[in-house]
């Protein structure tokens, strides 16, 4: 394999500063212009800032008593891999030839010299500029530099890969596979043993359903072996969950492992008016109040508008977080029980649910931890794998997590469908035996919402 080297952009490190050591066996040059970006971005609370100053951390410890840097440093590997160098630039690089409308003063100007000078001093090997930055690989085509986006922290190569939680079993299943009815029941709803191979593709809590009626859950799989718990069917008036009942199937499969004890994590992917929010708050409140399950209910959100900011906002944390919450305040008014007393009864109630509500900044996570708490995290598409990890860590025993998000629907620059955090955990979290995942696919909002979605 002809070796490689790789020119870092900036903002590659202040994406995942692990992007030095994610290259194996090839060479890593950092430009004297990073470095200097690098330092102008370490100062602040936010995410990129913590990013730099884990970089330069990287970095002191690489170059610890190092006397000579002229011919790099080796990089330790990375999870077992093999391991390059990385390289500096310790010398000035030969003037390339840039286009008169390219000013060599700017940074990304200086990257695309490097990487010509660089190229002509070793034309054997490839030079490769990695960017997060599209105008900038545009440029470098244009000069015919070989420039790549950092891909290192994609989840799936394709986001019609993703893993959506349940599986539709066809004709021909039934004739290659064998199901017994198992003569025990758990928790009152009969359970199938079914043996043969593509049960090994399996996963814990994924949902199954055939043209025979069967709608169930794989609550245990081990190699060519599993077995499927009937659901129950919350699309009954009777089976209500605080008053909503499932309007389509996806709906009912996303009801039993919200309500389910033995499941601790629960992630719910859909396109606007699926149902995502009424169905995690209409659980957490049956879970919370009736069933005494857990002291409260948590929610949280990133807070990333959609057009111009509005700017700071007055008042205590949750005050803050109000004008971020209109999906509470809009899926309660739902949930809100009818009362005898009229708008007065209905304001005693509005009162006691949100007591047991309690509305929280993503900002104030880290070091907490929450004891038996129900934690819906809305519009979990917008966090980084990283912070996904420091938000999910926050659980204590007997809290149970819930995510929703819309991966088509994402307001941070530098993430996609791919390397999203809500798409991270719902591929990690596929083979755990007490999370579960399920894809909502039909709107349920009003013919209009479901028109738009459509259409625009």
């Amino acid at each position: 394999m002809m070796q490689k080297l790789f020119i870092l952009d900036t903002n590659v490190l202040m994406h995942d500063p692990s992007a030095l050591f994610r290259f194996q066996e090839h060479t890593v040059y950092l430009p004297m212009i990073v470095l200097e970006e690098l330092d102008a971005a370490k100062k602040g609370m936010s995410e990129v800032a913590r990013n730099v100053r884990q970089v330069s951390r990287f970095l002191d410890e690489l170059i610890d008593e190092q006397h000579d840097l002229t011919q790099g440093v080796a990089l330790p590997s990375y999870e077992g891999g093999k391991s390059g160098r990385l390289l500096f630039e310790t010398h000035l690089l030969a003037n390339a030839t840039l286009p008169e409308n390219l000013p060599r003063r700017t940074s990304d100007n200086h990257l695309l010299s490097a990487a010509i000078s660089l190229q002509q001093q070793d034309p054997q090997r490839q030079v490769v500029l990695v960017s997060k930055d599209i105008n900038l690989r545009i440029k470098a085509h244009i000069l015919g530099i070989h420039a790549e986006d950092y891909t290192n922290d994609k989840v799936i190569d394709d986001v019609d890969l993703l893993y959506r939680g349940m599986m539709e079993l066809d004709a021909e299943f039934w004739k290659t596979h064998q199901k017994k009815n198992e003569s025990k029941l758990l928790d009152g709803r009969r359970v199938y043993a079914i043996d043969g191979n593509q049960v090994e593709n399996w996963y814990p809590n994924q949902a199954v359903y055939d043209n025979e009626g069967l709608e169930g859950v794989v609550k245990k799989c081990n190699g060519n072996h599993a077995l499927i718990q009937e659901v129950k069917d919350f699309r009954l008036a009777k089976q209500n969950v605080w008053g909503i009942t499932a309007r389509n199937r996806e709906q009912n499969f996303a009801l039993n492992l919200l309500m389910d004890v033995d499941v601790d994590f629960v992630t719910l992917l859909g396109v606007a008016g699926t149902g995502k929010t009424l169905l995690a708050l209409a659980a957490g409140l049956a879970q919370t109040i009736d069933q005494q399950r857990y002291r409260e209910i948590i929610i949280t959100r990133v807070t990333i508008p959609v057009g111009e900011d509005i700017g700071f906002l007055p008042g205590t944390e949750e005050e803050k977080m109000t004008p971020w919450m209109g999906a509470l305040m809009d899926n309660l008014e739902v949930l809100m029980p009818d009362q005898e007393g009229g708008s007065w009864g209905r304001a005693v109630t509005s009162d006691m649910l949100q007591q047991r509500i309690k509305i929280r900044s993503l900002n104030f996570m880290r070091g907490r931890t929450f004891l038996n708490r129900y934690i819906i995290l809305d519009e979990a598409q917008n966090l980084t794998s990283k912070q996904m990890k420091t938000f999910v860590t926050r659980a204590g025993p007997g809290t149970k997590i819930v995510c929703l998000g819309n991966i088509a629907q994402i307001d941070t620059p530098y993430l996609t469908e791919t390397t999203s955090g809500l798409a991270y955990v719902v591929d990690r979290f596929k083979p755990w035996q007490y999370s579960g995942h399920i894809t909502l696919q039909r709107g349920e909002r009003s013919r209009l919402a479901d028109f738009a979605t459509q259409t625009l």
